[in-house]
């Protein structure tokens, strides 16, 4: 599907926008919950359950889900040349974040090593909440591409208007490189009889 041929209505925009602050606020939430379930951990004998999510906080790039989302809904209601370019810019931005940590999470979900008997019951409640968390990136990412696709062909209606001063616009564009290529032509005959007067 090309960009000009995307077709969305404002409405659908706005519904798309909030759902990514709703996947925002949840895994923003879901990090609060994880940190406070990691840091109850007792350090015994084998030690604790800390994954590389849990360490990087995948689980909060949540607010970059947030951010995106209002930037979504606010283009759709005021849409402007900047609100498209900013609200595109954090979507793409959106689509890496959730590649990422939909990687850091498959492998903190392939491996696990042996932990305290006494922490076993939070390292899998941990798991579990990474498998969720996993579930809703491939969601967050169909958000921020469809979005893309959108504002891609908004961004082009935006910029040239309708078919009408787009092809005005590129009647411009030839009309001034026809001019050029006359006054390149003229420059050069200039030249030529120059040379020719100076052998004469």
């Amino acid at each position: 599907m090309g960009c000009g041929n995307s077709k969305i209505s404002s409405e659908n925009v706005i519904v798309l926008g909030v759902i990514q602050i709703i996947i925002g606020i949840y895994h923003v939430l879901m990090w609060y919950f994880l940190l406070l379930l990691y840091m109850g951990q007792i350090k015994g004998v084998f030690g604790t359950y800390e994954p590389l999510t849990y360490k990087m906080g995948t689980a909060l790039w949540g607010f970059a889900f947030i951010i995106s989302g209002a930037f979504t809904v606010k283009s759709a209601k005021r849409p402007s040349r900047y609100l498209l370019e900013c609200a595109l810019s954090l979507n793409i931005l959106c689509m890496i974040v959730t590649i990422i940590a939909a990687s850091l999470t498959i492998v903190e979900l392939a491996n696990f090593h042996s932990v305290s008997y006494k922490n076993y019951g939070q390292a899998k409640l941990g798991r579990e909440v990474s498998r969720i968390l996993l579930i809703s990136y491939p969601l967050e990412f169909a958000m921020a591409l469809t979005y893309a696709i959108y504002s891609c062909s908004h961004l082009v209606s935006v910029s040239y208007g309708n078919s009408g001063d787009l092809k005005h616009w590129v009647s411009s564009v030839s009309g001034c490189l026809f001019l050029f290529q006359g006054r390149r032509q003229e420059e050069s005959l200039e030249t030529v009889s120059d040379a020719i007067d100076g052998k004469f």
